[in-house]
């Protein structure tokens, strides 16, 4: 089975950074990275990266968003920076292997002033 484990959530000020983690029990996969969902809205992407090393980015973050992976420790962590109130919402680690989708727990991310 595979685990994904996110961190990095928590409360930051407009204009603010955060970096977020997701570490992976496995090494095998084809995409991994991060999703979000706001209350009363729908799962969006946010940022992947392929096991080739491809980015793909919403267009709401690119720019202050980076994707970036830790191929030894099967991490994938996305920088946030110059964070706005609707980049408030409860993140979730996306891996896929295959057909198959996996999930992390959610880490949530605050926006306030």
């Amino acid at each position: 089975q595979v685990q994904l484990v996110g961190s990095g959530g928590g409360l930051v000020q407009p204009g603010g950074s955060l970096r977020l983690s997701c570490a992976a029990s496995t090494s095998i996969f084809s995409i991994m990275g991060w999703y979000r969902q706001a209350p009363g809205k729908q799962r969006e992407l946010v940022a992947t990266v392929t096991v080739g090393g491809s980015t793909n980015y919403a267009d709401s973050v690119k720019g202050r968003f980076t994707i970036s992976r830790d191929n030894v420790n099967n991490t994938v962590y996305l920088q946030m920076n110059n964070l706005k109130f609707e980049d408030a919402a409860a993140y979730y680690c996306y891996l896929r292997i295959g057909r198959n989708d996996y999930w992390g727990q959610g880490t949530r991310v605050t926006v306030a002033s």
